[in-house]
């Protein structure tokens, strides 16, 4: 449990974890490691392409070499692919939904689970099931209101809102003003455009300023 608290601890350090899929392995080493040297310590890999779960592989190995960073997988929908993935080496599983037989597996194997939540049932219900963390899912959906709405009443809960966070400093000002943990952020911090330019460096600079706009805040 207390790899849990180091996973947690992390994610409140940088505020943020990248979330992130694709289906060139290559490409997504350079993205691990251009977030990693902008100062990402948790990095969210996504189970949406075919071959995920050999480019989550060859991630998972390449990250070994990054002291302090924690990888693991996203859309896991069942306990199976939650169990492919473990094996794999995922340092924790995230979900777009509230999935019994995921959160049930994931607590069997002491692994951190993040399911997806939209509702105030949902997080009770998650709570109850004993996640460490809820991801508000869609983040740009449910809005800051849902994050201090449920903090209100759940005060212990810890939210990421995930979808539609922006790397500017109003959006981010609202949802960490809101109580959340971290924030996920994908498509808005990961150009397409940049990343098929192999732009790196650019990207490296992008993720820099979003970390030292969250620190800022927090300051």
């Amino acid at each position: 449990m207390n790899h849990h608290n180091t996973i947690l601890q992390a994610m409140t350090e940088t505020g943020m974890i990248p979330v992130f899929n694709h289906k060139d392995i290559e490409v997504s080493k350079s993205v691990l490691a251009s977030a990693y040297k902008a100062g990402v310590r948790v990095f969210e890999f996504t189970n949406r392409e075919e071959n995920a779960f050999e480019v989550f592989k060859a991630l998972k190995i390449y990250s070994e070499q990054f002291e302090g960073l924690y990888l693991g997988i996203g859309t896991i929908f069942s306990a199976a692919d939650a169990q492919r993935f473990i094996f794999a080496g995922a340092d924790f599983i995230v979900s777009p939904a509230l999935i019994p037989e995921v959160a049930h597996f994931c607590n069997m194997k002491g692994m951190l689970w993040v399911p997806g939540c939209a509702t105030v049932s949902e997080v009770f219900q998650a709570k109850s099931f004993g996640a460490k963390l809820v991801k508000a899912f869609p983040g740009n959906l449910l809005g800051a209101g849902f994050i201090k709405a449920v903090k209100s009443i759940m005060p212990d809960v810890r939210m990421m809102p995930t979808g539609g966070v922006e790397p500017t400093k109003e959006n981010l000002s609202t949802w960490f003003e809101s109580g959340v943990h971290c924030v996920g952020m994908g498509s808005q911090l990961f150009d397409k455009n940049v990343i098929a330019a192999k732009k790196f460096d650019e990207l490296e600079s992008k993720i820099k300023v979003a970390l030292s706009v969250i620190s800022d805040i927090r300051a």
